[in-house]
């Protein structure tokens, strides 16, 4: 009886070992879906196209883009945490649903460690800290000076959770009150920038960018570690102010936990080609994304992930930050 057993269970283990390569050959042989968290049109869905065609060039199969706006990203996060693991249903997964969501919002109903296999860094972006053309502070000293003259009677605009976090911390960093009028979306809030009915503005350089170079914004300082070569006039936090602040957003690719390590691997390959290949980093550039660190294997994109969620999840509860929506 005890010898049946083994021998099932050596003729399950055998056919399972054989299996994966197999899963591997046969993936894709339908579409796979990128879910998007974010409406059409925005950064992080102006990506995922990119990529998804790219893709689906590589793979000869469709690769579909589904918005799931709302919620800053949750919905579209849950549902691909409880979708099966095969491969594809994926996710866009932006810094703010991976890295900030779970000490901003309570309960939440995905995880990001538990419920995802991490496959890829599409691209990353500093911040920048903005303010209408005609403001009297003309850079960031001057900005920080002004807050901390008159206390609580400056305003600043937010788009989405990465901004407003890095925006929170910069406040206690310097020691100044300002008050967070929040946007759905960066859209918006560079527009209240932009006519002036907000002063200042914490927004991701691919948003800010094209009104930056029209000069209907100007830009204070970035929130990096090196100067953007977008804006390689523009002094980082530290070279204004003589502190360390790093911030910025990140776009990555993930799949629901459990998805095969074969899978896992073709889709690293074809992702790993797509942004590295010519027209997507001429693309990607155009937008202002970094690409140093795009297609980076699975396991240097689960460490990188990780400690962000680590240090930021730090910084919220550092602030006691919440966000009610």
């Amino acid at each position: 009886m005890k010898q049946t057993k083994f021998l099932g269970a050596f003729l399950a283990l055998a056919l399972g070992l054989g299996a994966a390569p197999a899963i591997a050959q046969d993936f894709p042989n339908k579409p796979i879906k990128l879910i998007v968290g974010y409406a059409p049109g925005g950064s992080n869905d102006i990506l995922a196209r990119l990529v998804g065609q790219k893709m689906s060039e590589q793979m000869g199969q469709p690769v579909l883009i589904e918005n799931k706006p709302g919620a800053d990203a949750r919905i579209a996060s849950e549902f691909v945490a409880k979708s099966a693991p095969d491969g594809y249903t994926l996710l866009i997964g932006a810094s703010g649903a991976m890295t900030l969501n779970p000490a901003l919002f309570a309960p939440l109903n995905y995880d990001p460690v538990k419920d995802f296999a991490p496959i890829t860094l599409l691209g990353a972006a500093p911040l920048v800290v903005v303010t209408h053309p005609s403001h009297t502070a003309k850079n960031l000293k001057d900005l920080v000076g002004q807050a901390k003259a008159k206390p609580g009677s400056m305003f600043y605009s937010s788009g989405a959770p990465p901004m407003f976090v890095a925006a929170e911390h910069f406040k206690k960093l310097v020691g100044i009150e300002m008050t967070h009028v929040p946007f759905k979306g960066s859209g918006p809030s560079i527009a209240a920038v932009m006519a002036n009915e907000v002063p200042v503005g914490m927004v991701e350089l691919p948003s800010a960018l094209p009104q930056l170079r029209a000069g209907r914004i100007s830009a204070l300082a970035v929130t990096d570690s090196k100067r953007s070569t977008y804006l390689p006039d523009v002094p980082t936090v530290k070279e204004a102010l003589g502190i360390e602040f790093d911030g910025g957003i990140w776009v990555g690719l993930y799949a629901p936990a459990g998805t095969p390590q074969p899978i896992i691997d073709r889709l690293y390959a074809e992702a790993a080609r797509a942004v590295k290949s010519d027209s997507v980093k001429e693309r990607m550039t155009t937008l202002s994304y970094d690409t140093s660190g795009s297609g980076m294997p699975p396991a240097e994109f689960d460490k990188y992930f990780k400690e962000r969620l680590v240090r930021w999840t730090k910084v919220i509860k550092d602030n006691n930050l919440t966000v009610k929506r």
